[in-house]
């Protein structure tokens, strides 16, 4: 399958659930916790390939998803394989026993909203909040339109980059995490 997705800097998880909403779009799945941790080799094989290995807990749903390089374009597209996992500590032990390692965790919480065959979701992460749209070419342009905006607000970066920018010459950690309640 191919991913073609964008992000889209917003103020506030409110201002963007007000704007997605005021386009007509309908909620999906409801605000909820995801933690992702990303895992690789000791030598970075996938990371210095643009690959991207992931596992995701979101509620009672796991998966693993194996991204591709992104291709340079306006947006980010790539090859995506992605399935159900039923149980992610064995997974956990299945890539350490062939050399796999986590080398970066993030969490977000995320909220889904569907309009004209683009998927939206409000992101509200520790460096700030995006909205993401993921479809088609001319269903992201019409939507990111739509909400009044344009292709230069178009962030491509992963959410390890903007963590990376974000946190530059502070002590932040490893890690996108929310502090400890």
């Amino acid at each position: 399958m191919v991913e073609r997705e964008i992000k889209l800097a917003f103020e506030s998880p409110g201002a963007a659930r007000a704007a997605i909403l005021a386009i007509g779009a309908v909620p999906l799945r409801a605000r909820r916790l995801q933690d992702d941790t990303l895992y690789d080799t000791p030598s970075a094989t996938l990371r210095d390939s643009g690959a991207m290995l992931r596992l995701r807990e979101d509620g009672a749903y796991s998966a693993v998803t194996l991204k591709g390089p992104a291709e340079s374009a306006l947006m980010k597209v790539r090859e995506e394989h992605e399935a159900n996992v039923s149980d992610l500590a064995v997974l956990r032990r299945v890539f350490g026993a062939v050399g796999l390692a986590p080398w970066f965790r993030y969490q977000k919480y995320r909220e889904e909203f569907s309009a004209s065959g683009v998927t939206i979701a409000v992101d509200e992460t520790p460096v700030g909040t995006f909205v993401e749209l993921e479809g088609s070419e001319e269903g992201i342009l019409a939507a990111a339109a739509a909400l009044g905006r344009a292709p230069g607000d178009f962030i491509i970066d992963s959410y390890r980059t903007l963590f990376v920018r974000y946190t530059a010459g502070r002590d932040a950690g490893g890690d996108m995490v929310f502090p400890a309640p």
